[in-house]
């Protein structure tokens, strides 16, 4: 009997994170530095939220040791090695992180190196917090890797804290929470326990993101999206990443450009090119999204919310596309669809140009 039933055997691991999820969270982390043992804490934030981690700092009270206001994009190794003298010069023993993906990497980055405990903070919806995966840049060059190290032991999730978040960031932070889910869809060991949570996630993100856009003090619609990014963070560790995050690691490592604008323009093209190889995951998405083609509507999704059309008006230069299309060729990750360099610098164009996605047969 087990062996005829193997073809539905599937594994499902649960990666150890404590989570805290409301409005007024943020009250306990200096209860939750102490539960882990933290004595002397670093707390992290890019410098546009330096007052964030000042105000943290003062909440932390004795525990703080000091703060680190320099995280950038991307995790560029020079900033990482410039937060690590600081963490060895404070003494420090642990971190806080507090803002967006730059800013959770730098803790997860230096973690990495120190295996030290940390909390993260998030005020966006990007979702680095409950993976043990890190990018890391270097050389113009971003490489991921994974790692239990880089995971954080506790995630406070204070919805208060993203009210501030200007509602087009908060448009496109949310559409590249969902990028995390659509590519666990059919990510290659994706399971019904993923494909729950990923469709949960993605649509309290549809619903949720047009109401933050129309009000962006809508408290229904931001504890909406923030649980919905919470869901898609947790399916996207349960599964390896495919061609979406692929080509969006790759251009945000080579040009800099803004992580989840790039997710947010770049998902449906990417839909599109794989729709064929994987209708049921396609099918879940769109039912999720509410609309007959997923990457149409993915593409109509992204104009509704008024996120950035194109690559190009992120800043992209148009001889990107082929450094783009090398590097995907060169390491590729599995992905339902194979690689075709023709078919994907046809997909990079459209995304470049902001033309709505198209399916193109493998040439």
């Amino acid at each position: 009997m087990i062996g005829r039933d193997m073809k539905n055997m599937f594994e499902y691991n649960a990666l150890p994170a404590r989570v805290i999820f409301g409005y007024d969270t943020l009250k306990f982390v200096t209860e939750e530095a102490q539960k882990l043992g933290m004595k002397r804490v670093i707390v992290l934030t890019t410098k546009g939220s330096e007052r964030k981690g000042l105000d943290l700092a003062d909440r932390l009270g004795s525990l703080c040791a000091g703060t680190f206001s320099d995280a950038a994009m991307h995790t560029p190794v020079d900033v990482t090695n410039a937060a690590m003298a600081k963490y060895v010069a404070l003494g420090a023993d642990g971190t806080v992180a507090i803002g967006g993906g730059s800013t959770v990497g730098l803790g997860k980055a230096i973690a990495l190196r120190t295996d030290c405990p940390q909390i993260a903070i998030p005020t966006t919806y990007a979702g680095s917090e409950m993976t043990p995966y890190l990018g890391q840049t270097e050389n113009g060059v971003k490489k991921t890797l994974s790692s239990a190290k880089v995971l954080p032991e506790t995630v406070i999730y204070d919805v208060g804290l993203t009210h501030s978040l200007p509602t087009r960031l908060a448009a496109a932070s949310g559409v590249n929470a969902i990028a995390h889910s659509a590519e666990a869809l059919y990510a290659r060991t994706t399971n019904p326990v993923v494909k729950l949570m990923a469709a949960e996630g993605i649509s309290s993100l549809r619903d949720a993101l047009p109401r933050i856009v129309a009000d962006g003090d809508d408290r229904k619609g931001r504890y909406g999206a923030l649980y919905g990014a919470w869901l898609c963070s947790l399916v996207s560790s349960q599964v390896p990443m495919a061609l979406h995050h692929k080509l969006c690691h790759a251009i945000g490592g080579s040009f800099s450009l803004p992580h989840s604008d790039i997710h947010a323009n770049v998902l449906p093209h990417v839909i599109s090119y794989n729709s064929r190889a994987a209708e049921e995951a396609v099918g879940i998405l769109a039912e999720a999204i509410r609309c007959d083609d997923a990457a149409e509507g993915l593409y109509e999704f992204n104009q509704m919310l008024g996120i950035h059309a194109s690559l190009r008006d992120l800043g992209m230069p148009e001889d990107g596309i082929d450094v783009i299309v090398k590097q995907t060729m060169t390491a590729p990750y599995w992905n339902p669809r194979s690689m075709d360099r023709l078919a994907l610098r046809n997909l990079l164009t459209r995304a470049w140009a902001g033309d709505p996605p198209r399916f193109e047969h493998d040439l």
